[in-house]
């Protein structure tokens, strides 16, 4: 980010969507919209060209869509973050998303200030799931078969037992706070936690981290 401002990519194939964002962030002295793509394709184009901070993301495009290009920018851009944006909030794309990389996820609903907010969470490197998503994030793991695959549980064993235990309840959606509490120690405490627990399985944020919980079958729905 450049003098703390953060650079804004926006990729929907509706053009009002694409102005009416751009309208809403550019209001907000700490947030600049540098460029608009129409779909998955431009998107990767785009962000090639211009480096954003963020890339709010339509999972819904033609040609190449959404979960697609999130796929292959975070691959290729490590450091670029992605808040996947959606009409419904039972998108049967939700999972496919967060495992392709996208560090959020929003209805097109949310308020500008909502908008905002989630555009700052992730750009800061933490991870955004709208309300509900969680919720949805668990049922698709109800559906799976729930058999760990060896070589994440082999990961899960590099972890302390109390990183085990704030990792079980980062996929439980608590907050470091709630975290903390639950817990019984100061919360710069879990975020010390949660950093080493990020380093050691080799994931982004407390996104991956919740469906990393869920994959290696340390955590499943229902409880531990």
């Amino acid at each position: 980010m450049t003098s703390g401002t953060i650079r804004v990519l926006i990729a929907d194939d509706q053009e009002m969507v694409r102005q009416g964002f751009t309208v809403l962030l550019n209001t907000k002295p700490d947030i600049e919209v540098i460029g608009q793509a129409v779909d998955g394709r431009d998107a990767i184009a785009k962000v090639a060209e211009l480096s954003p901070d963020v890339v709010l993301m339509d999972i819904r495009m033609p040609d190449v869509g959404g979960i697609e290009a999130t796929g292959r920018i975070t691959a290729d851009h490590p450091g670029i973050r992605v808040l996947v944006l959606t009409t419904f909030d039972l998108d049967e794309y939700v999972y496919e998303a967060l495992r392709a990389g996208a560090s959020g996820f929003l209805l097109k609903d949310a308020s500008a200030d909502q908008l905002a907010e989630a555009v700052r969470i992730v750009a800061a490197g933490d991870a955004l799931l709208a309300p509900g998503i969680t919720r949805r994030l668990i049922a698709e793991f109800s559906r799976l078969d729930g058999t760990p695959r060896v070589p994440l549980k082999q990961r899960v064993g590099d972890l302390t037992e109390r990183e085990t235990e704030v990792l079980a309840l980062i996929a439980q959606g608590l907050s470091n706070a709630e975290i903390a509490e639950r817990l019984v120690v100061a919360e710069q405490t879990v975020k010390t936690h949660v950093g080493r627990i990020l380093v050691k399985l080799g994931l982004r944020d407390r996104t991956q981290a919740a469906v990393f919980a869920y994959e290696s079958g340390l955590v499943r729905p229902g409880g531990r």
